[in-house]
């Protein structure tokens, strides 16, 4: 969410930076309600005062006697205090329609954020790792011989519909594997704290993070007002909601592996066939809050983490910033990682990383307390993922697949399988 204050010292820079989302000036608009509001309340607190000193005079010409000034005072003081009141349903009135309008209202864009409309316009930063060269056609995943056993989408159908899978046997262990080593790798080597959330929150988590109210259709609502998380972002970022914690405290760098529930509503007809698009799926998520001053470095140390997982697992992947046209509601700057899939001969996304400054901080209302005292500042959000689990598999089935429908496992995951290094052709370890 926005800060009302700073849109009205420079309405002019905060419409230009909407202006590189592609979005119209609204600070005319906002600035009016605003207005609204405050004349509302300078007219309450004016009313209220002016009630104050009647009541007093009431007082007077009561302990004096006069019955007639006092019937007038005590009329004038009913008729202050209904424009106190009505002066102050409007301020509320005008303050929701403020607060509804500006959480609908995306994050600006950091500086070193690329101008661009669409995803055409995202800027490459670096490659790692050289695509293989297949002496035959290869598959996608889900028509590898040695995963047709393991990776049953009828079955899913059945149980729950489309765009659900049901793992069994040799890839349900590889797909645990890969979400094992990942939490292993953060937690040893990247310093993050492993945290084990719940998968049902409040609404007012979901609006924190700005997943309400502008996005409701995204994700799944259960019939007691809880929602079911589209990912661990969501616990980990509002573990500081409405709290102040101490500058000593930051950064706090947190990571955990969850269920995650999405509608992919929009995305009728796309990835359609296999588990790239799921509504249901896991992923290993980062998060970090920080002081103000540290969250762009933040975003390169995770960015980083995430990546070094692809190195490890030895998948090439491609890392891109987002331009302004293709970042998501909350962030400031987006490093989106793409692996790469031979069975698509492209690059995809794995990792989306964002830096939100204060926008879900202001929204959380999650403060820290300068170590030099001073009054209290908002602290800085990131997230990222580190990786989705699901896409994972899959990167690592296409990419290590052989003639034969075996996979060639990474040399990450052996310790994980018991030292068994193939998915063989039958679908078994080995």
């Amino acid at each position: 969410m926005h800060d009302i204050r700073a849109i009205r010292e420079d309405p002019a820079a905060f419409d230009a930076a909407l202006a590189r989302r592609g979005l119209g000036p609204v600070s005319e608009y906002l600035l009016a309600l605003d207005s609204e509001r405050r004349l509302a309340i300078h007219a309450a607190e004016k009313f209220q005062a002016e009630a104050n000193v009647a009541a007093k005079a009431v007082g007077k010409a009561k302990a004096e006697g006069n019955e007639e000034l006092f019937e007038q005072l005590r009329s004038a003081v009913a008729n202050k205090k209904d424009l106190v009141a009505e002066n102050e349903r409007q301020a509320k009135e005008a303050d929701l329609r403020l607060t509804q309008a500006l959480m609908e209202i995306p994050n600006l864009p950091h500086d070193d954020t690329p101008d661009g409309a669409d995803e055409t316009q995202n800027v490459e930063l670096h490659r790692w790792g050289t695509p293989r060269v297949f002496d035959f056609t290869p598959r996608e995943h889900y028509e590898i011989a040695g995963v047709l056993p393991g990776m049953d989408f009828e079955l899913a159908a059945k149980l729950s519909g489309a765009r659900f899978v049901v793992l069994r046997g040799a890839v349900a262990r590889l797909h645990r594997a890969l979400a094992q080593f990942m939490l292993d790798t953060h937690i040893e080597e990247n310093g993050l704290t492993e945290t084990w959330t719940p998968v049902l929150v409040r609404p007012e988590m979901m609006l924190g993070t700005g997943q309400l109210p502008k996005f409701g259709e995204d994700s799944y609502e259960t019939t007691n007002g809880w929602w079911l998380v589209p990912t661990a972002e969501v616990t980990l970022t509002n573990v500081v909601h409405d709290e102040t914690v101490d500058e000593a405290s930051l950064p706090r760098r947190m990571v955990a592996h969850t269920q995650c529930f999405r509608s992919e509503a929009g995305s009728a007809g796309r990835d359609t066939a296999g588990m790239l698009r799921q509504h249901q799926f896991e992923k290993v998520e980062m998060v970090s809050i920080t002081h103000p001053d540290h969250s762009r470095a933040e975003l390169d140390r995770m960015t980083a983490c995430a990546e070094g997982i692809l190195e490890r697992l030895g998948l090439p992947y491609r890392t891109v910033v987002l331009c302004t046209g293709d970042m998501g509601f909350g962030a400031r700057r987006t490093h989106d990682i793409e692996v790469w899939l031979p069975g698509q001969n492209t690059y995809r996304e794995i990792s989306s990383v964002s830096v939100c400054g204060d926008f879900q901080a202001r929204r959380m209302n999650a403060r820290f307390r300068p170590e030099g005292g001073g009054k209290p500042q908002f602290v800085h959000t990131l997230n990222g993922s580190g990786l989705a689990v699901g896409r994972c598999l899959i990167a690592v089935l296409e990419n290590g697949q052989q003639a034969d429908g075996s996979v060639r496992l990474p040399d990450a995951l052996h310790p994980y399988l018991g030292g068994r290094t193939m998915l063989q052709a039958d679908g078994t370890l080995g």
